[in-house]
Formats: C-alpha cells, structure tokens, sequence
C-alpha cells in the first residue's frame, strides 16, 4: 500500500514514515504543507494518505482541509488525520459525506506502532476509525443530553464506545472478554434504547451510531 505523509515538523515526518515502512506500508512521499500534501496525492495518487491538521502556512486545519480536497478530488484514497489535541468538530468534518476509508486518531496513538499500523489497514479496506477519546467525548456529551444513553447499562456502554471507534464484534468480543453472542445482544438493545435501524453492515452501524452521538 502507498502511502502519501503530511507533517511539517521534520523529526516527526521521519518518525511517521519509519513507523509506516516498518508495518509494511511504503511511503512514497512527504509534504511539508497542505498545498504540498495535495499536490503528491494527485501526483502518486496513493492508497493512503495520512496527515495532520495543523500545517503551515497558518497553522490551523490546513492539513485537515487538504484531506478533504484529495478525498473529494481522489475519492478512492483512505484519509487518516493525525490530531496533536482533541478536536470533536475536526473528526465530525472528516466524517461528513462519505465517510468510508475515513480515520481520526490522536498523535499518541501512533507509539503502539502495531495497532496504529492495523487501525490503518482498517480504513484501507473502508472502515471508520474514530480516536477512543473522541468517542468518550461524544457519548459524555450525549449522555448528558439523552435520556436513551443514560438508561443504557455501563457494559452497554462500553458496547456503544467500541462501536463507535470502528471495531467489529469480534474485536470487541476480545476486549471486553465476552462472547461474540453477548455483543450482538447489547448491540440489539442499544439500537432500540437509541432508535437506531439495525445493520449487519459494520462501517454503516458505526456511522448510525456516529451520527446519533454528534446529533
């Protein structure tokens, strides 16, 4: 899988492409801006393009806004954005549209080189990865507000959370050690707690759940 990089300080741009090659990625370039970022999507037209949001020349969402130009413009390329701090309204900007092949992720997140190198294959075969923070920051917000989300069970919730981050119901079987069944079951409930259609399909019951929490 090819790779595009978008960071503009020097020591982390080599670290992110290190930590790709190394997870078997290439990474055949890195740009140091937004407009640069844009312009080695369209020209090596990648598998995968992962910036950060603040790049020069003013250091705010350019990053971010060059990944919505390149999905826009190379609708088949996966975007992960790359956040230094926790921005809510930035992961809900990505996920408008279309939001397959579509990742959140806090800078941290990248020191588990094994899981943010899965987390990226993840959105390389159409998943949605959202940052676990960002996640625990929508459900707080929402369950302050909802009435449906504070009557959920706390293993319920933590079901919501996993949801909403991406994962499969295997992989949340594993980490809350319980077994594919109970998942479903939690699931079911959650949806009828929160009125929310039923979906054998991951990627569209993560963005049900996304949009109810962002709502």
């Amino acid at each position: 899988m090819q790779v595009v990089v978008g960071e503009d300080e020097a020591l982390l741009r080599e670290g992110i492409s290190l930590v790709l090659d190394q997870g078997g990625f290439e990474v055949v370039a890195a740009a140091k801006d937004g407009p640069e970022l844009i312009r080695q999507a369209r020209r090596h037209r990648p598998g995968l393009v992962v910036t950060d949001i603040r790049m020069p020349p003013g250091y705010a969402d350019e990053g971010l806004r060059a990944a919505l130009e390149i999905r826009r413009s190379l609708p088949g390329t996966a975007i992960v954005v790359l956040s230094q701090h926790l921005q809510r309204q930035s992961a809900l900007d990505l996920l408008a549209g279309q939001s397959a092949g579509v990742g959140y992720l806090l800078k941290q997140r990248i020191a588990d080189v094994g899981t943010f190198c899965a987390d990226l294959r993840r959105v390389c075969d159409g998943g949605t990865m959202l940052d676990p923070e960002v996640v625990a920051l929508m459900v707080a917000r929402a369950r302050h507000y909802d009435p449906g989300l504070q009557q959920l069970t706390a293993r319920q919730q933590e079901v919501l959370a996993l949801m909403a981050e991406g994962r499969s119901n295997s992989a949340i079987a594993r980490q809350l050690f319980i077994s594919d069944k109970a998942v479903v079951q939690h699931a079911t409930r959650i949806y009828a707690q929160l009125g929310l259609p039923p979906s054998d399909d991951d990627h569209r019951r993560v963005l049900a759940v996304i949009r109810y929490l962002s709502a």
